[in-house]
């Protein structure tokens, strides 16, 4: 278990701000993607078809203690376009992962996913964790490429691991990120902008 999760803060750089999610957010998510099932196909909560069910499901990550959510905020457009969080991760020290991660389809195929995974991984090393966890869906191949893409190892998959919202089994595919791993991976992305 994940001895202490970071405190909410705000990061950024030149292309996102993260800042802890709060109900103002919602307009700007709902916009950004709100509704939309390809944008939420591989959450954990079915597509918000409306401002107050995507506030229901914000108000439950923001009361979680075993989550830390920030909302995904354009430099570009000043506008919250999508949600990422540090989670607690059992049975592992010093460790801390990140998900819960959606984006409007806007900014899919853009510098976003990018940059916050780079905020995030930073500041989690800062903090002082040795390890950093990314899941997900064995069927959400886009996620797993972008997931490799930043210095993400595949560490296994863990079959049968939940059930998704249609009631059929996730097997979930674990990556990770060391801290000694980081610098190299982290020096190549900043190339690549």
């Amino acid at each position: 278990m994940t001895e202490k999760l970071p405190a909410p803060v705000v990061l950024q750089d030149d292309v996102v701000r993260l800042e802890p999610l709060s109900l103002d957010h919602v307009p700007a998510l709902f916009e950004a993607g709100g509704g939309d099932e390809e944008v939420w196909r591989w959450m954990p909560a079915a597509a918000p078809g409306t401002e107050a069910e995507l506030a229901k499901i914000a108000r439950g990550l923001m009361d979680d203690d075993r989550h830390v959510p920030f909302a995904v905020v354009s430099k570009a457009s000043g506008r919250a376009v999508g949600w990422t969080t540090y989670g607690d991760v059992p049975g592992f020290e010093a460790s801390v992962e990140i998900g819960w991660t959606w984006y409007g389809r806007a900014v899919w195929r853009t510098a976003v996913n990018t940059a916050c995974k780079v905020l995030l991984v930073d500041h989690a090393f800062a903090c002082g964790y040795n390890r950093v966890l990314l899941k997900t869906d064995v069927r959400n191949v886009r996620s797993q490429n972008a997931i490799r893409r930043i210095g993400g190892v595949h560490e296994g998959t863990l079959r049968r691991h939940r059930r998704r919202l249609d009631g059929t089994w996730r097997d979930t595919v674990c990556f990770g990120i060391l801290d000694d791993e980081w610098p190299a991976h982290r020096a190549r992305l900043r190339e690549g902008r």
